[in-house]
């Protein structure tokens, strides 16, 4: 039924989007693109809104890029891991709450490990909040004209509110990439070393399919698997959105399919800015809950540690050749963060409050602010 919706929102709009290789055989978002002239080359449903999964630490890391730029804190500023940061499910670090990593290790780690707990302590270093960093998160997609997006979380952790498309993915891939060059190698880095444990990037292009630098898987059960993937040969980059997959194995063939065809042909005339919106039901959120999780779904997946990212063993995927060579491993860990506090946090460390009621005050005392106030003919006391 899900596929053949897929299938009505594709023709509805074919007519128009023929012409710029639109490809109506598969059932999920896609788009390939250059990433340089912004020149699509194909692209499938990309303004049905769906949900991003870790893709959002994509955006994440532009939110993040853009307060580095204004001065608000450095790549050795500190991140701080909250509780509510720490208590996030897989993938995750499993860093405790009071723990000190710099921003530049923990960007790292969000890009390889897509670990839930560091983005989110990201998000709350950098915004103050993690509500007032969701806020810059939208304040930037609006500015970058990303008009299917909306963002709840900095981690990616599903939320019917947290949801972008196919087609702003690509501009948001053009911003990170176009604007901030420096920044390249956090998204093609093979695997990272933190302690004893050696963890390798959820991407299997990186390393292995030829030219890829970049960038990132995302999973949850209503998203599916996504997958953006960046490659660069002979002087051309391009990068190929593969959203709703349903395996790990299926997104990064898919990924290197359209990568592979797309070096042999060039982009059409229209922009990934210039893309007329197209198909039907397209502002409804797609959940690939029922076709990826359910029992009865052909590759079974949950929101616990086993296939959060990874999903399972990752098969031979024909068009992906195997890694010859020795991964290339960068080290990562905690300490280190000799750099200014985040402004948003007004030079102060980050704070964990108890979800706790204030006690009323002694009757015979004055109570300070924010005392619950004291309700006559009952007073209780205190220990």
């Amino acid at each position: 039924m899900m596929k053949m919706q897929f299938v009505k929102s594709m023709l509805l709009g074919l007519a128009a989007a023929t012409a710029l290789g639109a490809v109506p055989a598969a059932a999920n978002p896609a788009m390939l693109f250059d990433v340089n002239s912004g020149a699509v080359i194909e692209h499938q449903d990309a303004f049905q809104r769906w949900h991003p999964a870790s893709l959002t630490k994509l955006m994440t890391a532009y939110t993040t890029f853009r307060a580095v730029q204004a001065g608000e804190l450095a790549l050795n500023s500190p991140i701080r891991i909250s509780k509510k940061a720490a208590a996030f499910p897989p993938a995750k670090m499993g860093y405790k709450p009071g723990s000190v990593l710099t921003l530049d290790n923990a960007l790292k780690i969000i890009m390889v490990k897509s670990a839930n707990d560091v983005a989110a302590a990201i998000g709350e270093n950098v915004g103050g909040t993690t509500e007032a960093f969701a806020a810059r998160m939208n304040a930037e997609a609006q500015r970058l004209g990303m008009s299917g997006s909306h963002w709840v979380n900095a981690n990616g952790l599903h939320d019917p509110d947290q949801y972008t498309t196919a087609r702003d993915l690509a501009i948001l891939v053009r911003a990170i990439r176009l604007e901030y060059p420096q920044y390249a190698s956090y998204f093609d880095i093979e695997g990272i070393i933190a302690g004893k444990a050696k963890l390798k990037n959820f991407n299997p292009l990186v390393g292995r399919f030829p030219g890829t630098d970049g960038m990132k898987t995302g999973f949850v059960c209503e998203s599916g698997f996504n997958l953006v993937a960046s490659a660069n040969r002979d002087g051309r980059t391009l990068a190929a959105i593969v959203l709703g997959a349903t395996s790990p194995d299926d997104r990064a063939e898919e990924a290197a399919k359209l990568l592979q065809n797309g070096f042999s042909r060039s982009g059409s005339s229209v922009s990934v800015t210039g893309l007329t919106p197209y198909g039907d039901n397209r502002d409804v959120a797609t959940n690939m809950r029922e076709e990826v999780c359910s029992k009865k779904s052909k590759h079974v997946a949950s929101d616990g540690p086993v296939p959060t990212e990874a999903g399972a063993a990752p098969e031979k995927v024909s068009i992906i050749p195997e890694m010859t060579r020795p991964r290339n491993w960068v080290t990562v860990s905690l300490g280190g963060a000799t750099g200014p506090k985040p402004k948003a946090l007004g030079g102060r460390d980050l704070v964990d409050y108890a979800d706790v009621p204030l006690p009323t005050w002694r009757p015979d005392m004055p109570a300070p602010t924010g005392a619950a106030p004291l309700v006559s003919g009952n007073v209780q006391a205190r220990s």
